[in-house]
């Protein structure tokens, strides 16, 4: 196992953010970039955290992400948004879009928006849970398929054609731990496999192939020519193909090469439909029966999805955050090109109030 350097969650948040900042983006945008990525961190999910940035930087360099580009609406009704993205941070344009479809669907129960041009938009759980603090249920998904779409094969196939086309399910329950599905449809998204190679570790048998086409569980065959596997067989090969068609909703399709992909996300006002207050008690209370499940032989307990996230960033925010050795490394390289200090001085007094509770 390699060696391990704990941050608080306003520190890392001061080094990434002045490290966008420094790269072109503008201040309110690095703000909540960096902050999806921390908090990444604090809900158990390393792998879309700050091992994201040097992948970011290369991308501004390339110039084919835009730190500095602003969401814009296409076309808009009561319920409904096209945004494009303008090749900007996915993250931003993805909160942004969030924030949008909260208040529509506040007026107009629910609203739907597509969303295309815009770069990887982070942990999906994220936006999920940003719709169940506003008391909505929220649905986004990320889907990119066809040929050369993607590691993901398609199931009985022997190439990939699909990318790792993730989704989310936000829903309410009142308290400060709402239901939350957040998963790739293939076995792991690829953030977990850098996660593992980062720390020396091996994956889980069934997740990948090398370029062979041999199960293996050695990250370092994946980059090397090699392939994911869609999880539940014939199901999460067809959940990724219908992220896909979401997805191209945006007119992010191509009849001549056969692919389709874009960011598709839905809010649902449940107030619209029975008392939020109620509702969100009735959803507590039911996730409460399930996990009064007595557990199985080898399990402590009956969990309920965003049980982890919410334990995790408890003891995070205490704790601290873990980052390996190799990506510390990473970031101080990010932090010389551009001159930023990692010193806890850059902590600035918002920083700390960001992350209080």
């Amino acid at each position: 196992m390699k060696k391990n350097h704990l941050f608080q969650a306003p520190h890392l948040h001061a080094i990434s953010r002045d490290i966008f900042v420094a790269a072109g983006a503008l201040r309110h945008i690095a703000e909540d970039v960096t902050e999806i990525l921390v908090k990444a961190h604090l809900a158990g999910h390393d792998s879309h955290g700050v091992l994201r940035i040097p992948a970011y930087l290369r991308g501004i360099d390339a110039g084919y992400l835009k730190p500095a580009a602003e969401p814009e609406v296409l076309a808009e009704t009561a319920n409904t948004l096209r945004v494009d993205g303008g090749r900007g941070f996915g993250h931003y344009t993805s909160r942004w879009c969030m924030s949008q479809a909260i208040e529509k669907a506040k007026t107009a129960v629910s609203c739907c928006v597509s969303i295309s041009n815009t770069g990887h938009i982070g942990r999906l759980g994220e936006y999920a849970e940003q719709a169940a603090a506003a008391g909505c249920i929220g649905l986004i998904t990320v889907g990119t398929g066809g040929e050369g779409g993607g590691p993901t094969v398609p199931y009985g196939g022997a190439k990939g054609r699909f990318g790792t086309n993730p989704l989310a399910i936000g829903v309410p329950t009142g308290d400060a731990a709402p239901f939350i599905v957040d998963y790739a449809t293939s076995m792991v998204a690829e953030g977990k496999i850098q996660v593992a190679r980062s720390k020396g570790t091996e994956l889980p048998e069934g997740c990948i192939l090398d370029k062979h086409g041999v199960p293996s569980v050695k990250p370092a065959d994946f980059y090397d020519g090699g392939a994911l596997l869609a999880f539940g067989k014939h199901k999460g090969y067809a959940l990724s193909m219908f992220t896909c068609l979401l997805g191209g909703l945006a007119g992010t399709f191509n009849v001549e090469t056969g692919q389709m992909s874009g960011t598709f996300l839905q809010v649902i006002n449940p107030d619209a439909f029975t008392p939020i207050a109620a509702y969100q008690q009735g959803v507590r209370a039911f996730l409460d029966g399930i996990k009064a499940t007595p557990p199985a032989a080898g399990f402590d307990e009956v969990l309920v999805p965003g049980d982890f996230e919410h334990r995790t960033r408890v003891q995070r925010l205490v704790s601290g955050i873990e980052i390996p050795d190799t990506i510390l490394s990473q970031l101080q390289e990010c932090a010389a090109q551009f001159n930023v200090s990692l010193g806890e001085d850059i902590v600035e007094a918002e920083d700390k109030a960001r992350y209080a509770s």
